[in-house]
């Protein structure tokens, strides 16, 4: 037929289920929390240099947001990593 493409598959125009957009948001929540974690970790290094010069308030604020910010994002990318881990062996164990 003219006019018609036959070469798209049916599920790229259909809107992703919301399974798929959950999958989504937490990636992109994972990807957010690396460079939360990436950051602070730089923060820190550049604290401690600041440190040894005897300028503090960049320690001092690291030390404040330790416990509700870099903790929690450290957590999570770990609980994230060891989840990927066991789900990976339980499909790789499915397979055989």
């Amino acid at each position: 037929m003219a006019g018609k493409d036959d070469s798209t598959p049916a599920a790229s125009t259909a809107a992703p289920s919301g399974l798929q957009r959950l999958k989504g948001a937490l990636d992109s929540l994972l990807v957010v929390d690396v460079f939360v974690v990436i950051a602070g970790a730089l923060w820190f290094g550049m604290a401690v240099l600041l440190h040894s010069q005897q300028i503090e308030a960049p320690l001092r604020l690291f030390q404040q947001l330790w416990e509700p910010l870099f903790t929690p994002a450290i957590g999570l990318l770990m609980a994230a990593a060891l989840l990927s881990g066991a789900l990976g062996w339980w499909q790789r164990r499915g397979q055989r």
